[in-house]
């Protein structure tokens, strides 16, 4: 299965065939919609304007489960549209939690614990016995900075046979990430950070984007 959302997450509409079908498990050649993994949610997403119920992930192949009245058959040539606003709030959210991950990691000895990127927020938790809050303030101002200088965001595999994947950008090693990304740092764009005591010595960093700008319906050049 070639997972078209890595080598161009912009892409909205895919034509592809059906590589197997299993009662209402779907498996395609390629495939535009992200599966949950990693703390990022699932693409919604429609087959022939059939909705894709949820996907499963099984030995780094993406199975989509539809209504059991499916009608798909093997072979069948079929087209695969996500919903674009969602998938690039994700993908902004995404990015931005990275980011704030690494800056505050940087700055203080925090072990994480969970973490969850929704199309509204992000999360991190971690393992910490102070208000955390503290900190926002040089995160932010440092965060910002790297917003401003719309710096390019690199994407690309550690090791292709087990499909692990990084990010870079300038200023930081590669950091481990299988999801997907914007272009570069200034897409990100400005956010905001709430901390939220979740008790037991654990606090959570909840992230949201200050604006809602939706990248146009178009799929860039990208690679």
């Amino acid at each position: 299965m070639r997972k078209v959302f890595w080598d161009n997450p912009y892409q909205q509409r895919l034509t592809t065939k059906i590589a197997a079908v299993s009662g209402n498990r779907i498996l395609l050649e390629e495939t535009i919609a992200f599966s949950f993994s990693g703390g990022q949610e699932s693409d919604k997403a429609t087959l022939n304007g059939l909705p894709i119920l949820y996907s499963e992930i099984e030995e780094n192949l993406i199975y989509y489960i539809f209504q059991e009245d499916h009608e798909f058959s093997q072979g069948a040539t079929v087209t695969m549209e996500i919903d674009w606003p969602r998938r690039y709030r994700l993908m902004r959210l995404h990015f931005a939690a990275e980011l704030v991950l690494e800056l505050m990691t940087r700055k203080l000895d925090l072990e994480k614990i969970g973490a969850h990127i929704s199309e509204t927020k992000a999360r991190i938790d971690f393992a910490f016995d102070k208000n955390i809050s503290f900190i926002f303030e040089d995160i932010l101002a440092e965060y910002n900075q790297i917003i401003e200088k719309d710096e390019l965001i690199y994407t690309g595999f550690t090791d292709v046979e087990t499909q692990r994947r990084f990010w870079k950008i300038n200023g930081f090693a590669e950091v481990p990430c299988g999801g997907t990304h914007v272009q570069s740092t200034a897409e990100v764009g400005f956010v905001n950070l709430k901390r939220v005591n979740i008790g037991g010595g654990k606090e959570r960093v909840e992230i949201s984007l200050l604006n809602d700008f939706i990248r146009p319906k178009a799929s860039p050049s990208y690679g």
